[in-house]
């Protein structure tokens, strides 16, 4: 344990994590924090190295936030959570599942994608171009080095496998937007993987809890209170 998360917490009642998504902190969750406080414990985290979290020494990767995740859960005394993740929140979400699965009570998965593949290559091709350009740069410039470690959890993360999701149990709310970043047939393959999902397709691009507040608040409640 070598970084100490800084996050926003609203509410009480059952424990719900809101994980957000790359190069973001905690802010991108500003028109849900109040409306899901009037129901749980909402907490809203900056992972490792994003916001006014610390970026540490361990390594920047998807499986280490999730492991950060765990530290914060033990450090906060949280036995079990909902865990709402977007877009690499979702995938550090993913992930978590997978490792402690008793440590989940509901999970969303909102834009998340298994790999690089998922995006459309129209927004992928720019992120590799950059990737390798901040990662020339990375020795001689701190900028470019945290650049690279950025858009490369882009290029080479979470890498799971579709076969692992059927081990995930839990009751779990997969939702995107109808012009999201990420491929239509790989956010409905997260869902057809998921034993127990839903699936929710709502006006928007990927951002929608930012863009399409009303209608992604009422569906991820409705899963969520159910």
């Amino acid at each position: 344990m070598d970084i100490k998360h800084s996050y926003i917490e609203q509410g009480d009642g059952f424990p719900l994590i809101l994980l957000h998504g790359n190069g973001e902190d905690s802010s991108y969750f500003v028109h849900q924090i109040e409306p899901f406080a009037q129901h749980f414990r909402v907490i809203a985290l900056d992972t490792r190295g994003h916001g006014q979290t610390p970026r540490g020494d361990m390594p920047f990767t998807i499986r280490q936030f999730a492991e950060d995740l765990l530290d914060f859960m033990n450090q906060h005394d949280i036995e079990k959570a909902n865990i709402l993740g977007f877009s690499d929140g979702g995938n550090i979400a993913m992930v978590f599942a997978l490792a402690h699965p008793e440590r989940v009570y509901k999970m969303v998965l909102n834009g998340a994608n298994l790999n690089a593949s998922g995006v459309k290559r129209k927004v992928q091709i720019p992120i590799e171009i950059g990737y390798r350009i901040a990662k020339r740069f990375a020795q001689k410039s701190p900028e470019a080095r945290k650049n690279a470690e950025l858009l490369g959890l882009m290029v080479n993360e979470p890498n799971i496998e579709p076969d692992e999701l059927k081990r995930i149990l839990l009751p779990t709310l997969v939702i995107a937007g109808d012009k999201d970043m990420i491929k239509d047939s790989h956010t409905r393959l997260i869902a057809a993987q998921i034993p127990k999902s839903e699936l929710q397709i709502i006006p928007g691009n990927h951002f929608i809890a930012n863009k399409n507040p009303e209608m992604y608040n009422e569906v991820v409640l409705r899963f969520l209170l159910r």
